[in-house]
């Protein structure tokens, strides 16, 4: 399957005139996000983008969207399964400050007993197109702060323009619908209205700085679109700190506002916390609002959860056989490095082998932590300070990914064209 920038045959100038065009419509429709390099509160860029759409056959892709409602329940499952929650994570609290810290808030919880029946989570499972086994293999599953649903159907419409303006008319029937913004915002408004309190206010938890703010405020629009009668309230776990507390009835206050729901657009990444911070989580798990995640289910999305998933037979502890044996086919190989855990020693024996053969994760979310090739080589070999460091790492088996020739786009006159990865992104709802 080539890419349609090989297929399509536009002059230098052409090209450039194309580009021109879709990042002044990639601005006037929202796909941006403030500069790192340059902040402004007043100003944005353009978001970074692939000037044409990536191919996928479509059996993958359907393969995957069907699949999305069974792992939406097993995460589900594993969020409620104290006893499989703290086997998983056993050892890895032991190791990891910022795993024992969010399971400590769990531990306290646990025992003080559950405020809020209602779960709400709104989660992205993420996928690479695998050359070796030809088929999408998963990278993760998200369940905190998943971003880019309120941008991603502006990014659709925006390859729908670029496909118009050179002429392919053909191929705007083979994008998917992507109803991300509006499944997500219909998620919480029903949500909203299981809490039934007309009055209470939805809370975003954000950032010092949010730099991608388009994502977020089409969301909030969106909500208030699909029911006028919520108002969002943003706040940062600083100021939550001084404005934020329980009522009589553990209802949650910020200032005058009472809270249905607790939205974290941060909060998993072990520098957003200060000890200050830490207390406000354990307040707002205390709470009787519902969260988007709860403490259990940002537990649940762990990647030694993932690892641990993919051992024999975890799986049918939750599902049917069959259910157990179609999502099993989309894990790639993962072991734990642990080498007092079934297959830890055969991962340490194959990561000094061939460690360009896989991907060293530790417990962390938001990218740029994963360690690979010969990296992984000097890591393992290097000095640490607990001897039990293992227990904090997991061991992937490289995705080969497919790659396609495209034009990337980014701000400041920053074009490239090279062969580019994309990864699949399916967004979905739980409420529990």
């Amino acid at each position: 399957m080539s890419s349609l920038f090989e297929e399509i045959n536009l002059t230098d100038k052409e090209l450039q005139e194309l580009i021109e065009k879709a990042k002044d419509w990639a601005l006037m429709h929202g796909v941006g996000m403030r500069s790192k390099e340059h902040f402004s509160y007043n100003a944005i860029n353009f978001a970074p983008f692939t000037l044409f759409p990536t191919p996928l056959k479509r059996e993958y892709f359907e393969e995957v969207i069907a699949l999305q409602p069974a792992l939406g329940e097993l995460m589900h499952k594993i969020a409620y399964d104290h006893d499989f929650l703290t086997s998983a994570l056993e050892k890895t609290i032991k190791v990891d400050d910022f795993i024992r810290r969010l399971f400590n808030i769990y531990e306290i919880i646990y025992k003080e007993g559950f405020t809020q029946e209602i779960s709400l989570e709104l989660t992205r499972s993420d996928y690479l197109e695998d050359i070796v086994t030809q088929r999408l293999k998963q990278v993760e599953f998200n369940t905190i702060s998943c971003s880019f649903g309120g941008m991603s159907p502006s990014n659709l419409r925006l390859q729908s323009y670029i496909l118009k303006e050179i002429g392919h008319y053909d191929k705007l029937k083979q994008l998917p619908e992507n109803n991300a913004l509006s499944g997500y915002c219909s998620g919480m408004v029903e949500a909203w209205r299981m809490f039934n309190v007309v009055e209470a206010s939805i809370l975003f938890v954000v950032e010092d700085i949010t730099y991608n703010i388009c994502d977020q405020r089409f969301m909030e629009f969106e909500i208030r679109e699909q029911e006028p009668k919520i108002k969002i309230v943003r706040r940062t776990f600083k100021e939550l700190h001084k404005e934020a507390k329980l009522g009589p009835n553990k209802e949650l206050f910020v200032g005058k506002h009472r809270i249905a729901i607790v939205y974290y657009r941060c909060g998993y990444d072990p520098q957003h916390y200060t000890e200050d911070c830490w207390q406000v989580r354990l307040l707002i798990e205390r709470s009787d609002s519902i969260k988007c995640p709860n403490i259990q289910y940002h537990l649940a999305g762990t990647k030694k959860v993932q690892e641990v998933l993919a051992r024999p037979k975890v799986l049918e502890r939750f599902m049917d056989e069959n259910k157990a044996k179609r999502i099993r086919n989309l894990f790639t190989d993962i072991f734990p490095l642990d080498k007092d855990e079934p297959g830890g020693i055969e991962a340490e024996q194959l990561l000094r082998t061939k460690p360009e053969d896989f991907v060293l994760k530790p417990q962390r979310e938001g990218g740029g932590n994963n360690i690979y090739g010969k990296d992984i080589t000097d890591f393992i070999n290097g000095k640490h300070e607990d001897k039990n460091w293992q227990a904090s790492f997991i061991v992937m088996r490289m995705i080969r990914p497919k790659t396609y020739k495209n034009c990337i786009v980014r701000p400041e006159d920053c074009v490239l064209i090279t062969d580019t990865v994309s990864e699949l992104g399916i967004f979905s709802v739980v409420i529990g």
